[in-house]
């Protein structure tokens, strides 16, 4: 069983998850950390609200998929009797009076395919997580919800009462579904949703057509493209981690979190994916959100990860309202991250905002007052480098020096030499590179164990994570240090299951980690292009391929032994690591033919 079998639509405001049967079991409103009406993911069959389908009597069937390079989503049910019916997917994206039209909005099309298919529609929304059913008042063609956050509408052409009373009726003719803001929708349902499916597809194809994607596994990197993309709060620019919160790394783990807020650390990660991509704006709306993260900072203290809106007060806390996914509770919002200490967010931001001094593509060029901007953040890595932290995975019951915090505060200072130098700030770049010079040399002899030929994750320590593969991805080593050579192997001996990487092994605030985390296995995969080892890393990159979902998405963790996904959904740092790893093991173009 594998209940994260999801698919994603989204607009940039708001998005949901949708089962292979089309049943809509997570979605938000009015934005990705808004109230959960649709959350029946996280219900394991108590709360009778929380969704919205479509119910095929005598159902033996369904096939799925996307509507190719967009994110509309195309659902066939098929019955025991040869009766079948088309349901399509989306959230309506497209440009509009000069600016993108993106509204708090899912659209429904239903299309008998063959014969006369009875259905039943069904429309729960719930609120104040889960904690019951909404009220509803109807008009002639439409009815409301009042939910926790907004009062939403859905505008149909169905009967209305087919819809309240969740009637069974035959369906012989097209119909549609607008759910969406207490708003009138001005012409027919029928057109409105047509005209929003056309708009909306051109949209996407228009957006892929400009993705600079390599020539193997084109399908995969487009698909996961869409999938950062719907993860972006256009209205700000951050990228949250995941649209969901609490669904478990292990089953019955309580390693339960809220992912829907915006890591700065992943953010720097996602942001040079789409670099990478060509995405531009998306990478430019980021970073803007980055620098009004910076700019409201109180001393120069940057947390790991903020709200949609810089909200920088994440308190978690329990609800009790939902069982939890598979009843595996608990159900958390909010995250305690905030409060915690990871000195290497200082350098993430650093290392994100770089781009803007050397990729001419973008709008706003970096100058020196943005660099003048971000030397306190410097100064920060030059305080904090050698200074405990809870680490890039979040430790929450030790604090050590972590090799992960040490090596992305070089990283920021030695990109703040570079900056400098380009810029023609010739003192500065001295004073920087000196600094970087000086870091570099004491991790170096801090984090490398000799007994155990390897780097290790923490000054002084014996153990290996799976973060010291990306020692050569920034700069710190060079692919052909013996030093990385045996921090590889070492891994490999320490965290590899399979063709799996584990971030660690030895015990945490939880015990030991269960399942593999995702992203690691693709910072190997890189790491084996770089050494060299390409035909390993094509068959590792193949092993993740195929433990893609039906619709081409991961999510945080996976089981080594089954293939089944665990985790938040979808998960960026995954997505991105698949688009990195194609990047680094694709033909070339020029190969291709």
């Amino acid at each position: 069983m594998n209940d994260l079998n999801l698919c994603m639509i989204g607009n940039g405001t708001v998005a949901a998850l949708l089962d292979r049967n089309a049943r809509y079991r997570w979605a938000c409103v009015p934005d990705f950390e808004g109230d959960p009406v649709f959350c029946d993911l996280l219900d394991d069959g108590e709360v009778k609200a929380g969704f919205f389908d479509v119910v095929l009597d005598g159902q033996t069937d369904c096939d799925q998929h996307y509507i190719p390079n967009t994110a509309a989503v195309v659902t066939t049910l098929k019955d025991d009797a040869g009766n079948a019916l088309e349901i399509i997917d989306f959230a309506p994206r497209f440009k509009q009076l000069g600016r993108t039209f993106r509204p708090v909005q899912f659209v429904r099309m239903l299309k008998p395919l063959a014969g006369h298919p009875r259905i039943r529609v069904r429309l729960r929304p719930a609120r104040n997580w889960g904690a019951g059913g909404v009220e509803t008042t109807r008009g002639s063609n439409h009815i409301r919800y009042l939910t926790s956050d907004a009062v939403m509408r859905l505008t149909t052409d169905l009967p209305v009462s087919h819809v309240l009373k969740e009637t069974a009726f035959l369906l012989d003719e097209p119909a549609a579904m607008v759910f969406g803001p207490d708003e009138t929708i001005p012409t027919s349902v029928a057109s409105i949703a047509r005209e929003f499916l056309e708009q909306t597809c051109d949209y996407w194809l228009e957006w892929t057509r400009y993705l600079s994607i390599p020539f193997e596994w084109q399908d995969a990197v487009i698909r996961a493209a869409i999938t950062l993309k719907l993860c972006n709060s256009e209205e700000t620019g951050a990228i949250v981690a995941a649209m969901t919160t609490s669904i478990p790394e292990a089953p019955g783990s309580g390693r339960n979190w809220d992912y829907r807020y915006c890591w700065l650390r992943d953010g720097y990660f996602v942001v040079s994916a789409l670099n990478r991509l060509g995405a531009t704006r998306t990478m430019e709306g980021y970073l803007s959100y980055l620098t009004n993260i910076v700019a409201n900072a109180t001393d120069g203290h940057l947390q790991p990860v903020y709200g949609l809106s810089f909200d920088d007060a994440l308190k978690e806390e329990t609800v009790d309202t939902l069982p939890g996914y598979r009843g595996m509770g608990p159900v958390r919002r909010g995250n305690q991250a905030f409060e915690h200490i990871q000195n290497d967010v200082y350098g993430s931001v650093i290392l994100s905002v770089t781009q803007m001094f050397f990729d001419r593509r973008l709008r706003r060029q970096g100058d020196e007052a943005l660099f003048r901007f971000l030397e306190p953040l410097g100064e920060r890595c030059l305080a904090l480098y050698d200074q405990p932290d809870a680490g890039l995975w979040e430790l929450r019951g030790n604090s050590h020096i972590h090799t992960y915090s040490s090596l992305l505060c070089w990283a920021g200072v030695d990109r703040l030499a570079r900056i400098a130098a380009h810029l023609g700030l010739a003192d500065r770049a001295a004073f920087w590179a000196g600094e970087a010079k000086g870091i570099r040399t004491r991790i170096l002899a801090e984090t490398f164990n000799a007994e155990r030929n390897s780097f290790v994750d923490a000054w002084g320590g014996d153990s290996v994570d799976a973060s010291l593969l990306l020692m050569v991805k920034f700069g710190f080593v060079g692919p052909d240090d013996p030093r990385f050579a045996g921090t590889l192997s070492t891994i490999e001996q320490d965290l590899k299951r399979g063709d799996y990487i584990f971030r660690y092994v030895k015990a945490d605030d939880f015990g030991e980690p269960e399942k593999a985390f995702i992203v690691c296995t693709f910072w190997y995969i890189d790491a084996l292009v770089m050494v060299g080892r390409r035909e390993d890393a094509r068959a590792v990159f193949e092993t993740m391929l195929s433990d893609l979902n039906p619709a081409g998405l991961l999510s945080e963790h996976i089981d080594v032994e089954t293939g089944e996904l665990w985790g938040n959904f979808p998960q960026t740092y995954s997505m991105v690591g698949l688009i990195n790893s194609a990047m680094e093991l694709s033909k070339p173009w020029k190969d291709a033919f």
